[in-house]
């Protein structure tokens, strides 16, 4: 074979190689747009579902540290309140050490002796020195007093400092966790994103739906007072809890929102008791702590009921196996079967 054909047939095998290639490409790139095939409706919801639930966790993850970050905002401000004590305490020794100083200078020209010899009044002197003595005693005094005062401020300022940067840490994890929130939700929105008008259309309507039908069960008011329409009757603070948290019903989820019209799962059981005059953290881990622990079995209205493990949900017991609670993102304030969610515990506030 000559040359000049060997080249030829080298040309077109190089050509069709490259076409081959080419062409792979193509498939590969389609097979790479494709490896994330745009979901079922059912899918999509599931997918959403767990991304939302994934930031209510983080969510109330973030809200476990209100409690640390609140304490630790007030510990620094007691160390500042006692640092500006300590300081004004400093600086009287140091202005009475300066006074001492000056009156003790305005004698210090010359020897005792020099001054008993020179005075012409050698009984007078005498009893001057012996009160010079005593001011020399005044001045050791101020000087320790100074260093106790002037050691105790330096301490509160290294106290400060700590605390300052133990605070600085939490919040740096608060924000890691808000961030979290945020990802998740924005991914949610991307997996409704692939469905079509019609099917975010119909998802739209079926959250619509379920927040109205939610708001219907409101207990009906009379004037500003509720009426007795609940599972099961509740007396006392906790059936004032109840009526609070039914009260809410079809309102939104909102991360951090403790009412009036907006609330997350910790908020709403924070408000509602809140009603009754019982004080609660703004942290379903927190409020698993602030109540009498009651088996499931002897669960009655008003109880808090939480979930998963660690907890990153709470809900409020209304009786007939049904709690009352802020749901997770993208959902209202709505009842529910108590076993929607694992079970974990529950504790009976107030």
């Amino acid at each position: 074979m000559s040359i000049g054909r060997t080249n030829r047939f080298k040309g077109i095998a190089l050509a069709a190689i490259t076409t081959t290639a080419v062409a792979t490409g193509v498939i590969f790139i389609q097979a790479s747009a494709d490896a994330d095939p745009k979901p079922t409706l059912p899918q999509a919801k599931a997918q959403v579902q767990d991304l939302q639930h994934k930031a209510e966790t983080a969510g109330e993850a973030a809200n476990d540290l209100r409690g640390k970050i609140q304490a630790s905002n007030a510990r620094v401000n007691a160390l500042k309140v006692g640092i500006a004590k300590q300081q004004s305490q400093v600086d009287v020794v140091k202005r009475q050490i300066g006074s001492l100083a000056v009156a003790g200078y305005q004698t210090s020209g010359m020897t005792t002796t020099a001054q008993l010899l020179l005075s012409t009044d050698p009984d007078q002197f005498l009893s001057q020195a012996s009160t010079a003595q005593a001011f020399a005693g005044q001045q050791n005094s101020a000087l320790r007093r100074f260093q106790a005062a002037q050691g105790k401020l330096t301490d509160l300022q290294a106290s400060e400092q700590t605390e300052l940067a133990a605070l600085q840490s939490v919040q740096a994890q608060q924000n890691a966790l808000k961030k979290q929130i945020q990802t998740n939700l924005n991914a949610a929105e991307k997996v409704l994103d692939k469905l079509s008008d019609a099917e975010r259309a119909k998802i739209e309507a079926e959250n619509e739906k379920e927040a109205q039908e939610a708001r219907d069960e409101r207990p009906s008011r009379d004037g500003d007072r509720m009426d007795d329409n609940l599972p099961v009757p509740a007396n006392g603070r906790a059936g004032t809890a109840v009526q609070a948290a039914m009260a809410q019903l079809g309102d939104s989820y909102v991360w951090g929102a403790d009412g009036p019209d907006s609330f997350d799962c910790s908020g709403l059981m924070m408000y509602a008791w809140g009603k009754a005059g019982v004080s609660l953290s703004h942290s379903s881990k927190a409020q698993a702590s602030e109540g009498r622990r009651v088996s499931k079995g002897d669960l009655m209205p008003g109880d808090l009921v939480f979930y998963y493990s660690p907890i990153s949900h709470v809900g409020m017991y209304i009786g007939n196996g049904r709690i009352v609670h802020a749901s997770r993102p993208g959902k209202p304030v709505k009842t529910d079967p108590i076993d929607l969610m694992p079970y974990n515990t529950a504790v009976r506030p107030g």
